[in-house]
């Protein structure tokens, strides 16, 4: 199995993963063009963030994503982790730990990360054990949102 960050190469195939993922964990079909799209601005713009991406057999069989947000609190960057995706017949054999690895990792040369969030629906209690299982904890904030009412990302 290689860990790696993405490339352009792989674009095509975070797309998909994405799509597949918000079909799976929240019932949503993504905009095809919306989603590559935006995985692509986020491959050509290393300041947004990355992805990592776990391969076997010369195809991707997982990835997530970073973003970093500015905590004034701890005066340092939290990474926060999304769009986990691992393929069905690869779930359960520690693709997510590998990935998770990798992003202490990364963080530790890295000054300035000072630690690492995600978020998980309210229902997937199987992530959610693997995420406590790694040394994360649960927070007491929940998240909201408001989009701009031009926002289109879903087919609806």
């Amino acid at each position: 199995m290689i860990i790696r960050r993405a490339t352009l190469e792989d674009a095509q195939a975070l797309a998909d993963f994405n799509r597949e993922m918000a079909k799976e964990t929240e019932n949503i079909e993504l905009l095809p063009e919306v989603i590559a799209a935006g995985v692509k601005a986020m491959i050509e713009r290393p300041q947004m963030g990355f992805y990592l991406v776990a391969e076997d057999q010369a195809q991707l069989q997982a990835s997530l994503m970073i973003t970093t947000e500015w905590s004034d609190w701890r005066n340092g960057l939290l990474w926060w982790i999304q769009s986990v995706y691992v393929r069905p017949d690869y779930r359960r054999k520690g693709l997510y730990r590998l990935l998770y690895q990798q992003v202490k990792k990364l963080a530790e040369t890295e000054t300035g990360v000072c630690g690492f969030r995600l978020y998980v629906e309210h229902d997937n209690h199987v992530a959610q054990k693997t995420y406590e299982a790694l040394g994360m904890q649960q927070t007491a904030y929940k998240i909201y949102e408001e989009l701009k009412p031009e926002t289109r990302y879903r087919k609806v």
